[in-house]
């Protein structure tokens, strides 16, 4: 399934040939600071991705799958613009894989480019422009090495529905801005059929969204609401992922929106997109996924890019223009190519 690509400033109009995005982020300076952007000097090309990696990682030495995915995006406009601020979610999310490799081309070139890590752990490039432009391109590439997550642990959690966390950094996660009786009724008869049980819960939920939803690919616009989700069966991978985590919240379990890529051609002609999933925050276990659109819980064929919230946050290219009377199109494309490890 896909997700839409950027948000403007300015609205531009979609010529509806975008198939989907996935790449990498930009280096800065050895600390992170800003410094003047180059297309030279970082070629894709075997390269030590220079992070720590949690405990975890190191303790699972089984790497399971080499992704390497190229991502191209291409905005043009009808008269000359001045282009804002950008910001690029497109990094693979540290602690989930390996890099391997990684480039980023951007035209009209950055005269400033910097890199920075926010609270959720995603890596974000910022890039300014000056001058006019009639047109903006991103092309970028990595290659990652994934493995899966370690195993659930084996012992009970918490009975469901949970005590509101008193964490201030989950209260985000835990809001539903689109809360409805409806889907809390749905969640809350999965719940009890899963005898309360979180792990239970989780894996009927997934399932159920699976095998009820006729998943179908839409390029354009926001997640629809969880409430017509639910109502017409229908929806892309966005949408069930929102109605995943309305359906969790009910029951006050932290859910946030992940955007990424998985490993299985969306169509069979063999595209690929952009994918979406809900991850749920287990209390001693931390931040785990589950894939309501392919009915599985996330492992070794996910690669995360960016997690929040809201779908909003997780656009992969966010920013806009200035200027009058344009007329903006968007060309994307997305290759991934997988391999066992």
């Amino acid at each position: 399934m896909s997700l839409p690509t950027s948000r403007s400033i300015a609205m531009a109009r979609n010529n509806g040939r975008r198939a989907a995005k996935g790449a990498t982020g930009a280096s800065a300076g050895p600390d992170g600071e800003a410094d003047r952007a180059s297309n030279r000097g970082a070629p894709f090309a075997e390269c030590d991705n220079g992070r720590r990696e949690p405990r975890r990682c190191r303790r699972q030495a089984r790497y399971a799958m080499i992704f390497t995915v190229l991502h191209e995006t291409l905005y043009r406009y009808s008269v000359p613009v001045g282009l804002a601020q950008h910001v690029l979610r497109l990094e693979p999310r540290p602690g989930d894989c390996r890099l391997i490799a990684r480039e980023l081309l951007i035209e009209p070139l950055p005269n400033l480019r910097s890199i920075e890590t926010d609270a959720a752990g995603n890596q974000l490039v910022r890039v300014d422009f000056s001058g006019m432009a009639t047109a903006l391109s991103v092309v970028s590439r990595f290659t990652v090495e994934t493995f899966a997550p370690p195993p659930l642990p084996i012992g009970p959690l918490p009975g469901l529905p949970w005590t509101p966390w008193a964490d201030a950094a989950l209260a985000a996660c835990l809001h539903e801005p689109q809360a409805d009786a409806g889907v809390a009724d749905f969640a809350w008869g999965i719940a009890g059929r899963a005898g309360w049980e979180p792990i239970a819960f989780l894996d009927t939920l997934c399932h159920a969204l699976h095998q009820r939803t006729d998943r179908h690919i839409r390029v354009d616009g926001d997640a629809q609401s969880p409430a017509h989700t639910l109502a017409t069966a229908r929806g892309a991978c966005r949408d069930v992922t929102v109605l995943f985590m309305a359906a969790c919240r009910s029951l006050n379990i932290p859910a946030r929106f992940v955007s990424g890529y998985q490993a299985q051609a969306e169509t069979s002609e063999g595209l690929r997109f952009l994918h979406a999933w809900p991850e749920v925050h287990l209390p001693g276990i931390g931040w785990r996924g589950w894939d309501p659109t392919h009915g599985s819980r996330v492992g070794d064929d996910h690669v995360a890019l960016c997690a929040a919230p809201s779908q909003a946050a997780t656009m992969p290219v966010e920013g806009g223009f200035y200027a009058n009377g344009v007329t903006a199109t968007l060309d994307c494309r997305v290759e991934i190519a997988t391999r066992s490890g």
